[in-house]
């Protein structure tokens, strides 16, 4: 069982946002893009503070749509929002001191997407480091250590999260020396999620339940994203508005998101509050080069999806 119940009018509306997608892109195809689309109908149990205890807020129940949801994507720089949970709770736990070097960091991973501050965190959140090859005893034991972050998150027993892994840096040339050898020479062991495990872990966040109130609280802060054109950054690659989920939606709205994106990929998981309607979140993995470099295609989707939930009829209850 997913953490959402399938809906008929939510599967109605995405495959038909789906079939319009693939419509606007024929080069898309059926199986470079993977989606995960969750409706919080009222009484809304998200960004409330973190009102609800763990326990009642995974009772409630949420309805969603995936289409493909399961199925394993590289995911860029989204891992960045799984680090993001994990080292709050290696400092909720005392397993790493917090310091102003690793705050800035912990900023910098989210905001800026930036590989270098993230290469930090992963360090922390290891205790290992990068450097040349190592000899096989230090090397078995080096990547024990790097797969804490991918312990973490099975002892959670999230059904979505048994597929995962979450173990590798980000890089801008790719990685070198030991980290190259823990990559594979195939690539076999890079990260992979799917728009499920992203979904849940980004639905957690905004419930409240990530790690702690207070923590999720202030992931929420890091994630926050401006919609004015004016404000966003200019000094970055993409600034994860523009190109991405956030630019389908109006100005008026708030978005909490984490993207992704290389010349392969081009990914979005987003909490988006729209004034007057139900709030939602959106998760949409795309794949292929064509696919990767066009901008026009998660805004696409994204205003689909607005204007899908425009619709909806307020007083239908979940179900």
């Amino acid at each position: 069982m997913n953490f959402f119940s399938q809906n008929e009018q939510l599967e109605q509306v995405g495959n038909r946002v789906l079939e319009a997608t693939w419509a606007e892109f024929p080069t898309l195809k059926s199986n470079q893009i993977a989606l995960t689309w969750i409706v919080y109908d009222p009484p809304v149990l998200v960004n409330t503070g973190g009102a609800l205890t763990p326990d009642a807020f995974w009772n409630h129940p949420v309805r969603g749509f995936n289409y493909r949801g399961d199925e394993r994507v590289y995911p860029a720089s989204v891992v960045k929002l799984f680090y993001l949970v994990a080292i709050h709770e290696w400092v909720e736990k005392g397993m790493t001191q917090p310091f102003p070097e690793l705050d800035r960091a912990i900023r910098d991973m989210i905001f800026d997407s930036s590989n270098d501050a993230t290469s930090l965190v992963v360090d922390i959140l290891s205790g290992t480091t990068s450097g040349p090859e190592l000899s096989p005893a230090p090397f078995e034991t080096w990547k024990y250590q790097r797969n804490i972050v991918n312990r973490y998150y099975q002892s959670l027993g999230w059904k979505e999260l048994a597929q995962i892994n979450v173990c590798q840096k980000t890089w801008g040339d790719g990685p070198y020396g030991r980290e190259m050898s823990f990559y594979g020479k195939m690539f076999e062991n890079r990260n992979m999620l799917t728009t499920n495990a992203a979904a849940r872990l980004l639905h957690s966040i905004i419930g409240g339940v990530a790690v702690s109130s207070m923590r999720s609280q202030t992931m929420m802060k890091t994630l926050k994203r401006t919609l004015n054109p004016q404000a966003l950054p200019q000094d970055v690659e993409e600034d994860q508005i523009t190109g991405f989920l956030g630019a389908g939606i109006p100005q008026t709205s708030q978005i909490w998101s984490k993207a992704g994106w290389t010349n392969q990929v081009r990914h979005d998981v987003a909490y988006i509050e729209i004034p007057d309607l139900r709030p939602y979140l959106l998760a949409v993995f795309t794949e292929g080069k064509e696919n990767a470099k066009n901008r026009q295609i998660l805004p696409f989707i994204s205003q689909q999806i607005t204007t899908a939930v425009r619709h909806f009829d307020v007083s239908k209850e979940a179900g």
